[in-house]
């Protein structure tokens, strides 16, 4: 059973107007579909409309169980809780975190009404897998009520360290909620080391490596429990595992892409739209204040102050994806994104040649495909990210060994991508020096980074990622030396962009 803030399809309008359930082109869906269709699977989720209900239905071997929201609680609970306190606070506060109880009410009565929806469908020894900082209550909720199930728990962005994250008022019920689970996963290795020390601080549980030991009292020590044992104190305990699983993409199905000759000549004319360049820098994000895409647009603005780059050679693409329009920080954000694209156009920008193509709408993934291979340089700046899968699509994309990604340390993807640029997005004069190395690398330095970054791509992709994180969720020893993960050691310091 997958539990997730969204089921994975969207309903659209079909043929004649009538509504049709379409699968949604997210690389989450594209791995567990497999999984779900061979093990008789069901999806629960919010199906992205208030205020609508929906009975159960089945869609490509999959049952879906949808689970209704009344617009006010789309207000508290998702665009409130979790994406005005929960991502700001877990992206390092970037944006001030708002704090309201009225919020964390709602927050708690739709995770319980999420765990309801699993707990009604789930057959004996169930395995269930909650995603995402939306649902952080359900494990918990799931654990107490059937203590049979296999519960595991992934959190696709960043676990703040424990100073951040112990501004949260509700710190410990969230902490609580996740310990409900049988593995917790992240996305890195300092993701899992910043939620062992909230549960040391908060708790004082006994952490050693990826385990965590929880006391249990005897009426908790239910038979049907699974991972419980006796500590060298002689007292019943409940182990938890929480490791990194870093998400990977389809990279298959973007390798097919860029072998298709319609995208391969899309890109040949989008270059020729932009009055074919020297070089094509892209930059795709969703619009967000953790994407730094302010910072990106400053750097750049520099280099073509200081005369190094000039926009008939050089230019930079930048696809700001909308999001969370109604959130203020993001309305702000646009504002001083679109701003500062007018003024370095307007300084810089000559007839037929513009500085920076901003286009503020979404794209679909083969049009994606074509710019990630359009596309001689690829920034992904992020001022924190969780992974940032488009730095993935656009290795996978690459398969003719060219094009640099220039890619901040502070993206999840730094700690498997380590033939990247890396760079301090906070650091613009080491960012233009990144922009500027990347302009001028030699097609043998190129190939060589890229063939790198492939090799991993390749054969770390999200079908592997689902398998991993499923067999350690079924294994029955938590000391299993299988469930150490194979990921690239990170050193201390990242190192600098021409390393």
């Amino acid at each position: 059973m997958i539990v997730s803030n969204r089921l994975p399809v969207d309903h659209v309008s079909g043929e004649g107007g009538d509504a049709v359930w379409r699968t949604s082109p997210g690389g989450l869906v594209a791995a567990l579909e497999p999984v779900m269709r061979e093990r008789d699977g069901v999806w629960i989720g919010w199906p992205g409309m208030p205020d609508v209900e929906f009975e159960p239905f089945e869609a490509d071997g999959i049952e879906l169980v949808p689970v209704q929201l009344s617009a006010d609680e789309v207000e508290d609970y998702y665009e409130g809780f979790s994406n005005d306190t929960l991502w700001p606070l877990y992206h390092d506060v970037i944006s001030p975190p708002s704090y309201h109880r009225q919020w964390w009410e709602a927050y708690q009565r739709v995770n319980r009404r999420f765990a309801d929806a699993a707990l009604a469908v789930a057959a004996p020894n169930a395995i269930v897998w909650v995603h995402d900082y939306q649902l952080q209550l359900v494990p918990k909720m799931l654990r107490d009520a059937r203590p049979d199930l296999i519960i595991g728990f992934f959190n696709h962005i960043p676990f703040p360290p424990y100073g951040i994250y112990s501004q949260l008022p509700w710190r410990r019920q969230i902490v609580d909620g996740l310990l409900g689970a049988d593995v917790v996963g992240f996305q890195r290795v300092a993701d899992a080391g910043n939620f062992a020390r909230a549960v040391r601080r908060l708790h004082g549980y006994e952490t050693r490596g990826n385990l965590i030991s929880i006391p249990l009292d005897e009426p908790q020590a239910s038979a049907d429990m699974r991972h419980t044992t006796t500590n060298r104190r002689g007292h019943r305990i409940r182990t938890v595992l929480a490791r990194p699983f870093p998400i990977s993409i389809d990279a298959q199905a973007y390798q097919k892409l860029a072998a298709d000759p319609a995208i391969r000549a899309r890109a040949a004319e989008i270059r020729a739209e932009l009055g074919n360049p020297r070089v094509v820098m892209l930059g795709v994000d969703r619009l967000d204040y953790t994407k730094g895409i302010r910072h990106r647009l400053k750097a750049f603005g520099e280099l073509l102050d200081d005369g190094v780059v000039s926009p008939e050679e050089v230019c930079l693409v930048q696809v700001a994806s909308p999001s969370r329009e109604r959130v203020d920080a993001y309305a702000q954000l646009r504002d001083e994104v679109e701003i500062t694209v007018s003024r370095i156009n307007g300084d810089y920008g000559q007839i037929g040649h513009a500085a920076i193509h901003y286009l503020h709408q979404g794209y679909p993934r083969n049009e994606m495909a074509a710019l990630y291979l359009a596309a001689d340089v690829m920034l992904v700046t992020a001022l924190r990210d969780g992974m940032n899968l488009v730095a993935k699509e656009y290795v996978a994309t690459r398969t003719d060994h060219d094009g640099v990604l220039i890619l901040s340390e502070f993206a999840g993807a730094a700690d498997e991508l380590r033939q990247a640029l890396l760079v301090n997005p906070h650091d613009i004069d080491g960012l233009k020096a990144a922009m500027l190395h990347a302009i001028q690398m030699p097609q043998r330095e190129r190939a060589r980074r890229m063939r790198a970054l492939r090799r991993r791509v390749l054969s770390h992709d999200v079908q592997r990622w689902s398998a991993t994180f499923l067999d350690t969720l079924v294994r029955e020893d938590h000391n299993d030396p299988a469930n150490q993960l194979d990921i690239p050691k990170r050193p201390l310091a990242a190192p600098g962009y021409g390393e």
